[in-house]
């Protein structure tokens, strides 16, 4: 998953994100946010997430391991 945590830090319109930051602690986090992350990871890596689910996920790690696992 090249570029995730750019492509993710950009939807959530920081600078730079790690693995451990929660998503509800971004100051963009919202649901046009959660739905800018879906069209992301249904156009970059063919993954169809629902909303549930990325909230559900908690942090960066999650998000990503959510998409891993539907790989």
């Amino acid at each position: 998953m090249e570029n995730f945590e750019v492509s993710i830090a950009e939807i959530l319109e920081v600078d730079n994100i790690q693995l451990s930051d929660e998503l509800e602690s971004f100051d963009a986090w919202d649901s046009l946010t959660i739905l800018s992350i879906i069209a992301h990871c249904d156009d970059k890596y063919k993954v169809a997430l629902s909303a549930n689910e990325i909230s559900e996920s908690k942090s960066i790690r999650g998000l990503k391991e959510l998409i891993l696992s539907k790989k």
